[in-house]
């Protein structure tokens, strides 16, 4: 025998010497008192009073079947609620001071430095503009959104949103974590996409990928705000508008959880064919909110690096809409001949060829929408005195004026609806268009991905104004 292997014997043999000859007694009597104790807090014998347990009270509630969904749609239409009415100011006070202060200024700086008026219309009437109204409007909500979404996730409320729905998504042949990434893109569609990586089937991430975009993102809340605000709501009592309005802006929400439901389980029967997979889930338990992480999470991981992604997409969407709008051919912008292109085929959708056109140049960004539409309806009516001049953007604080715009280029209520409905429905913005991609490495996926919500909005909104004529309503 070695050296080394007497010198390792030895010491095992002083070391159990050390642990005395009880050693086998004493770990199964520790396994039994931990076993005893585990019982004493699980089990209720005959004559007991029921312990309260904080975890098990809550799950109660929250993964009931009759208290569940109604308390997580309250829970969710709250969120929802304090990120667009706690968005509004610091909203208009970014686009106060980004686009009716220090525009101006820099234009003002231009001119002074004699800079040509086409360096200046590119660069700041239509790429700084385009970034200003994206920083102004999706930069406030998502702030909000986000911190109060992780704060959900860190306390562990999450998982049994997705307990609650996963009956319904292995209905319709998808994951029930889709739930997950489906909220998460009520947030921003591309931050929705990017928290799919949850779901380990590659079919089933497939299926939440491309119906991700029928969650409505923050970008198209304002959108259907306004217009359910100045066409729905407008329609009944005063004291009963602001009701209206918002029932209006929820059910087109509604509806988009609907047709999640229906697209994936149209997909996971045609395109994706397969059985949802069963999935373990394990409800960790409730803890108190980590504030400091919740704010790095959301802020740094999640605001700045998505926002970043939609400034970088909307400065060349603000340069083409710039130059569509203020270079002439045969008398007339391009973006007049677009219109005029578009609106046989817009009218038969029940929108307009400016809407269209402000779909296609907004891809980049559905901030921009808003500002791009009213433009657009004032360059093709050639109304003056409107905004800052032809061919650049601009918003108005009223209401009224904003109305006046729009009724100026045809608009009815139908109109609004079908807006709405289109909102909802249509390819997803160049930033979650880039995203779907980097996640899925395929150029088939993300075109499915892109198109089929387009080709689904242009079918409802045809349909919806079919049928409105058939009836006579318009």
């Amino acid at each position: 025998m070695s050296t080394g292997s007497a010198d390792l014997l030895s010491t095992a043999r002083a070391l159990r010497a050390e642990l005395g000859e009880g050693l086998h007694d004493t770990l199964v009597e520790a396994l039994y008192t931990d076993a005893a104790r585990l019982a004493d807090r699980a089990v209720t014998r005959p004559g007991e009073r029921p312990r309260f347990d904080l975890d098990r009270t809550l799950d109660r509630l929250l993964t009931s079947r009759t208290w569940g969904f109604p308390i997580m749609g309250l829970l969710f239409t709250l969120v929802f609620w304090i990120t667009i009415a706690g968005s509004n100011v610091p909203s208009s006070l970014l686009a106060t001071l980004l686009v009716d202060t220090l525009h101006p200024a820099l234009k003002s700086g231009a001119d002074a430095l004699g800079v040509p008026w086409w360096l200046s219309g590119v660069a700041l009437d239509g790429a700084y503009l385009a970034t200003a109204w994206v920083v102004s409007v999706m930069l406030p909500p998502m702030a909000i959104f986000f911190p109060l979404f992780t704060l959900l996730e860190d306390f562990g409320y999450l998982p049994r949103v997705a307990f609650n729905l996963d009956r319904l998504f292995s209905r319709a042949g998808a994951h029930g974590k889709q739930a997950l990434s489906m909220m998460m893109g009520f947030g921003c569609n591309a931050a929705g996409v990017v928290s799919t990586r949850v779901i380990d089937s590659p079919r089933e991430r497939l299926i939440a990928i491309i119906t991700n975009n029928f969650a409505i993102c923050n970008g198209r809340w304002p959108t259907l705000i306004m217009v359910s605000t100045l066409f729905i709501g407008s329609a009944v009592p005063a004291a009963l508008a602001g009701v209206v309005s918002a029932a209006a802006v929820v059910g087109v929400a509604v509806l988009g959880v609907g047709i999640t439901f229906v697209v994936s389980w149209a997909l996971s029967r045609t395109m994706l064919k397969g059985q949802a997979s069963v999935f373990s889930l394990e409800l960790p338990p409730y803890r108190p909110p980590r504030i400091l992480q919740t704010l790095y999470t959301s802020v740094i991981d999640r605001t700045l690096i998505v926002l970043s992604r939609a400034v970088t997409m909307s400065l060349p969407a603000g340069i083409v809409i710039w130059t569509i709008s203020n270079v002439t051919l045969g008398g007339a912008s391009i973006a007049e001949h677009l219109i005029d292109l578009f609106n046989p085929v817009g009218l038969l959708l029940g929108l307009n060829g400016v809407v269209l056109l402000a779909y296609l140049v907004a891809i980049p960004a559905n901030e921009i929408i808003i500002p791009t539409i009213l433009m657009l309806t004032v360059l093709s009516t050639g109304l003056t005195g409107v905004g800052q001049g032809a061919g650049v953007m601009f918003e108005l604080e009223s209401g009224s004026a904003i109305k006046d715009i729009l009724h100026a280029g045809g608009w009815t209520t139908l109109t609004a609806i079908n807006l709405m409905l289109f909102s909802l429905i249509h390819n997803p913005c160049s930033t979650t268009i880039l995203t779907i991609y980097n996640e899925t490495k395929s150029l088939k996926w993300t075109a499915v991905a892109t198109l089929l919500p387009l080709g689904l909005g242009f079918a409802v909104t045809l349909t919806t104004t079919t049928i409105a004529r058939a009836l006579g309503l318009v």
